[in-house]
């Protein structure tokens, strides 16, 4: 398609203020540092730790109550913009600098349910921000050092409080009139919270990667743990990703050459591709470094253990987060709908879309099983190899 033809059939699509693009990137980093962190402290650093006694314990304790600190901070300033973009985009031509005005996120907030809403979309947003100020006041606790002594107990308890900001905001203000609505509901927020868990899952592993040099020489068995630990979290987000993310773009793509013709879709083609080279990433962690790694603790190669956990693993994920931050940024970008655009039909909830769905998660939990299978096969007969 040539550029005067491309312009005629994007002509429907606005792209979105610079402040509208900041802002939102950034409450989704702000998600993705309270609600990974927390999920990959929860389900990934804690029980390596407490499996039998870590010498490093310690020092990775240190950190992630640091990174959740800091984390807290994010979420904080993250939000106020995020809540201040709202009431820029709500209000009719008000500058952004205006909406930054406590008096104006305060009008906001109080105004009137509308005509046939059951609660003003204003106290929605009000609770949401009352929860989010929790949520970080609690992680920010653990700058205090006498807090870090109850870490477990904090993370634990910040967990459901950053869970719960993204589903307060989602509480829709009118009653959804059908089940497809409320599919869409629950598929949306299932996207935004296992894309969060996988991005701040893999930022903060990076950040106690940082602490290798003050680790000791049994490093390399527990970083094992942890990449293995971590890498069953970013599987699950995967597969929740793949299915929702299909939900959402059939609901607004009708056809497959709507990616490079509309606005909205040439914007999620950018996102799909970035996706798909995170999930390339995610393969090569599992089908090439994990079995080599297996194979290192077999031979009790302690050297080659580290160097594989702490200093290679490391750089692939760096470009993971890359990636990850590369998405939020689209984010901002995927707005409207290619079928508005192209003048198609809305999309219609059946059965026979219910039966795809159902083909599609049992294909994707097939192809996974495989992949680790896989994986496990690689080890075994990387273990049996003679070291290179």
């Amino acid at each position: 398609m040539n550029t005067a033809s491309l312009a005629a059939a994007t002509a429907d699509y606005t792209v979105p203020q610079l402040w509208r693009i900041l802002a939102k990137t950034g409450y989704f980093l702000g998600l993705s540092g309270a609600i990974g962190a927390t999920v990959t402290y929860a389900t990934t650093v804690r029980p390596a730790l407490r499996e039998g006694e870590r010498e490093d314990g310690g020092v990775l304790r240190g950190r992630v109550a640091a990174f959740l600190a800091w984390s807290g901070v994010a979420l904080l300033v993250a939000g106020y913009f995020q809540l201040a973009a709202r009431v820029a985009r709500v209000g009719k031509g008000m500058p952004f600098g205006d909406a930054l005005a406590p008096s104006a996120l305060w009008d906001f907030l109080r105004a009137p349910a509308a005509k046939g809403a059951w609660i003003a979309q204003g106290t929605v947003y009000l609770v949401q921000n009352l929860v989010l100020l929790v949520t970080a006041a609690t992680l920010m606790a653990l700058f205090a050092p006498a807090a870090r002594r109850h870490l477990d107990r904090i993370a634990l308890t910040a967990l459901p409080l950053a869970l719960a900001v993204t589903f307060v905001a989602a509480v829709p203000a009118v009653r959804p009139p059908d089940v497809d609505t409320w599919l869409n509901l629950v598929l949306d927020q299932a996207h935004i919270v296992s894309g969060t868990v996988w991005l701040g899952g893999l930022v903060l592993l990076v950040a106690l990667a940082g602490t290798r040099r003050r680790l000791g020489e049994g490093a390399g068995l527990l970083w094992a743990d942890l990449w293995r630990r971590f890498g069953l979290v970013a599987m699950v987000c995967v597969a929740v990703v793949t299915v929702s993310g299909l939900w959402l773009s059939w609901r607004h793509v009708a056809a497959v050459s709507q990616l490079w013709t509309t606005g909205y879709g040439i914007a999620l083609l950018v996102k799909l591709l970035l996706v798909a080279g995170l999930v390339a990433a995610g393969a090569f962690n599992q089908l090439w470094l994990m079995p080599r790694i297996v194979r290192a603790r077999s031979a009790d190669d302690t050297a080659s253990l580290v160097h594989l956990t702490l200093r290679h693993f490391p750089k692939v994920v760096w470009g993971e987060v890359v990636l990850g931050v590369a998405v939020l940024a689209v984010l901002p970008f995927i707005a409207g709908s290619s079928r508005a655009e192209a003048g198609s039909p809305k999309a219609v909830f059946s059965g026979s879309v219910l039966g795809a769905g159902v083909a599609l998660v049992a294909a994707l939990a097939l192809s996974l099983y495989a992949t680790v299978k896989a994986s496990d096969i690689l080890a075994r007969r990387t273990v049996g190899a003679r070291p290179a």
